[in-house]
């Protein structure tokens, strides 16, 4: 094995297409991994905690190509390194080729293109996204930031100026949001209707969506602030400008709001945009157990989506979903199964979960803290912080009871995001699944626009594997009018092996009554 790298010098490239070019360098014979980033420095740091930093990368700029390649010999490090070259030289279009709006070069030319537009979305490098997002704010525009690596003192002054103006700024590293029925980042197809979102949160917004549409409700519009503004820093600028602007709505009848727990500070501003807005309202903060008076606070986004569509169909938030209370006795009876599946492998204890989505990862650690006489003190551990869990000291080193947000930087740098391309944690699935430690694996699999377009066929034979050693419980975030067909998703899961459900915290309660059961066994 070897690591071998280079430097291109002012070789800009955007995300998508270094991500594609990931994907394909990592498919070619004789590849162990690869990283295609720009010479950020937090890119920089990420290959070194990676083991895939070599001293001739150590140079570059933010405006700089950096391409580090771990292959089974020089020659095959060489090779690749050159197709590269050759590939993202050849990739970009032709000024002036194509149609008048591929050949836009800048703002203002976009605006002559399309003089009626009010929103633009941003996704150049962080250190430059200021600067345009600035630029359109000047120009009248609301803004979608989906670069991250902005700093939160420029988020501060971009959310205020924005707020000065009577403008939007969604993000830095806004995933989701859905504006006016249409899709942007990471979204679904969903139904328009009367529910309104507000989210410091990218997958936490495409759950709830998702699971509000399937229930014959719809959104009017989503709005997605970036996980940064419900801190103090920030202050809770835009998801208290959400609130109000969708108290004024017309067409929104009911408020749902999403975030991992918001700054005692910024909670109280929450606390009085809601009480001046006079509509009803629901909040899922993931961990919090602070209740805002008058708010229907909800444990789970499954049970938030639940109470905020019963609102909507003018039915009582607090009052049980049938469907919830009659698949109550189908749960015993297929936990009952999984563990005779397990019988005789005593040393299958402990639940991998492997998750694309990050607002997943921290709901299954939050129902697992909860689930305090399973989960003895000390047994769980996770790549990303939560009170009382452990801090994986290796993320690709699990232990005991794991939980891993595969989205995160150290996976992500050079690679594509795990909803996009599953060779990584496909992977690792291969790999829990072989540990005679692992009693289950927890997946999600996330549909929707920019996700993969056919995520089944790549994940669907890997499940088939690894549900010959242990039983894989997997949620499906989409709808039926997603590009990728949530029933024929669905369909093609469980024709592989696995069981699955239709929201994430509906598979996190599986897998811990299914734990539960085995330690009561044992």
């Amino acid at each position: 094995m070897i690591i071998k790298g280079s430097v291109k010098k002012g070789a800009y490239s955007d995300s998508v297409s270094l991500m594609a070019a990931a994907k394909r360098v990592c498919a070619m014979p004789g590849v162990l991994d690869a990283a295609l980033v720009m010479g950020t420095r937090e890119n920089k740091s990420i290959l070194q905690s990676s083991g895939m930093m070599l001293p001739v990368l150590e140079g570059a700029s933010d405006a700089d190509l950096v391409v580090s390649i771990k292959a089974e010999s020089a020659a095959v490090a060489d090779a690749v390194i050159r197709d590269i070259e050759k590939h993202l030289k050849d990739s970009p279009a032709k000024p002036g080729s194509g149609s008048a709006r591929s050949s836009v070069r800048s703002l203002d030319g976009a605006l002559k293109v399309m003089p009626d537009a009010n929103l633009a979305l941003i996704s150049v490098a962080g250190r430059y996204a200021g600067a345009e997002a600035r630029s359109a704010l000047e120009r009248g525009l609301n803004v979608m930031i989906f670069s991250d690596n902005v700093t939160v003192e420029e988020e501060i002054v971009l959310k205020q100026e924005a707020a000065s103006k009577g403008l939007f700024v969604m993000g830095p590293d806004c995933g989701t949001a859905l504006i006016n029925g249409v899709p942007l980042g990471f979204a679904n197809a969903v139904r328009r209707g009367p529910i309104g979102i507000v989210a410091a949160s990218g997958t936490g917004l495409q759950e709830v969506s998702c699971i509000c549409s399937n229930l014959g409700q719809g959104i009017s519009q989503a709005i997605g602030t970036g996980g940064r503004d419900v801190k103090k820093e920030v202050g809770g600028i835009m998801f208290v400008g959400g609130i109000r602007a969708l108290a004024a709505d017309p067409d929104t009848r009911v408020l749902l709001l999403v975030s991992k727990p918001p700054h005692k500070d910024v909670l109280q501003k929450i606390s009085l945009a809601v009480k001046e807005a006079k509509k009803p309202v629901v909040s899922v903060f993931l961990g919090s157990k602070e209740v805002m008076p008058g708010v229907f606070a909800a444990r789970t986004l499954e049970e938030a989506a639940h109470a905020a569509a019963a609102i909507a169909s003018g039915t009582n938030a607090a009052a049980p979903n049938a469907a919830l209370v009659a698949r109550m006795k189908t749960d015993k009876d297929l936990v009952k199964k999984l563990a005779l599946a397990l019988d005789g492998k005593k040393n299958r204890r402990f639940l991998r979960a492997l998750y694309s989505g990050g607002t997943f990862a921290s709901e299954a650690l939050v129902m697992m803290r909860d689930a305090a006489d399973v989960f003895a003190p000390g047994s769980v551990h996770a790549n990303i912080a939560l009170e009382p869990f452990n801090k994986l000291e290796d993320s690709w080193k699990s232990r005991e009871h794991t939980v891993i947000d595969l989205g995160e930087d150290e996976f992500t740098v050079g690679r594509p995001h795990p909803m996009i391309d599953y060779t990584l944690r496909n992977r690792k699935i291969i790999e829990e699944a072989a540990s005679p430690e692992t009693a289950l694996l927890l997946l999600d699999v996330v549909l929707g626009y920019g996700s993969h377009p056919d995520p089944s066929s790549e994940i669907a034979p890997v499940i088939r594997e690894a549900c010959r050693s242990v039983p894989v419980i997997c949620a499906v975030t989409g709808t039926d009018a997603d590009p990728q067909g949530r029933a024929r998703t669905i369909m093609e899961l469980r024709a592989a092996g696995a069981v699955v459900t239709e929201s994430n915290a509906h598979a996190c309660s599986l897998a811990i009554e299914l734990i539960r059961t085995i330690e009561n066994v044992q």
